[in-house]
């Protein structure tokens, strides 16, 4: 698909009886858009970021930029799948997918299953019309309306906003600047100050919700940034110390052994093997 993208979309309708899971499927690798995919049918079985996904009814699932994913098993599959770049997204709904940057495959039946069917089938018809005059207006438009049901979808299958506690509230605006900000912003004084509050009240919203402090989501949030760089590329601890953000190797070091229990090259020399 990445080959194919062309415009900046790509939709397609995959059916197979057996995938051979070849070598540029099995191993690591990530992209630099969105994927959006309806399985009908089928049986799934991926890694994604680490942890291992299985799908086997009919499910959405959206994987976001960056994303560190391979194939494990595939059988007898149905599915739709739509990659987007983000110069094609809606403003509006780029920030709102970085809220959905590591979802769960949801579920899907009824009279919303045949809504995406009947949505996706629309998109890759149109993505087979490329000398209509306003081909891409309106297949940029057909695929927002699809990129608006999954976030529709994945945002009804958690609590409404409205019934957010006061602690819910902070600990989602901090998630989002944190997704932005977190090779540049280190210390939870950047956070509160942008979010108009003391360091006390987020660490206190932050640990209601997740059970942690500040300063261990942001360092999570960078090791899992150098696991996905450990596992994808060749780059060198040194190198990806200070991609992110970090001027002392020896510190970042220290801090991914102890996140992860392992050295950084224990972790790439585990996960190559």
């Amino acid at each position: 698909m990445p080959k194919e993208i062309g415009h900046g979309i790509a939709v397609r309708k995959i059916s197979t009886s057996s995938m051979v899971i070849d070598e540029e499927l099995s191993d690591s690798h990530r992209h630099d858009h969105h994927t959006f995919v309806l399985q009908e049918s089928g049986y799934s079985f991926t890694e994604i970021d680490f942890e291992e996904q299985l799908i086997t009814e009919p499910s959405i699932f959206y994987q976001s930029p960056n994303q560190v994913h391979r194939a494990i098993k595939i059988e007898d599959i149905e599915l739709y799948v739509m990659v987007i770049d983000n110069e094609n997204l809606s403003a509006d709904y780029l920030q709102l997918l970085q809220q959905l940057s590591s979802v769960k495959p949801l579920a899907i039946k009824g009279k919303n299953l045949a809504l995406f069917q009947q949505t996706f089938a629309l998109c890759a018809k149109l993505c087979e019309q490329p000398t209509d005059q306003y081909y891409l207006p309106i297949l940029r438009d057909s695929c927002n309306a699809l990129v608006g049901l999954f976030i529709s979808h994945y945002l009804k299958a958690t609590k409404p906003i409205e019934k957010y506690s006061r602690f819910e509230v902070v600990a989602n605006a901090f998630t989002g600047l944190l997704e932005q900000h977190f090779v540049s912003l280190k210390r939870p004084a950047d956070y509160a100050a942008r979010l108009n509050i003391s360091v006390p009240y987020l660490n206190e919203c932050i640990r209601e919700v997740t059970g942690f402090s500040v300063s261990h989501q942001i360092q999570q949030r960078v090791i899992l940034e150098a696991k996905r760089l450990l596992y994808h590329s060749n780059r060198s601890v040194k190198e990806i110390s200070n991609d992110l953000g970090y001027g002392d190797p020896a510190y970042f070091s220290r801090l991914f052994t102890k996140s992860a229990g392992m050295t950084a090259l224990q972790f790439r020399n585990k996960n190559h093997d």
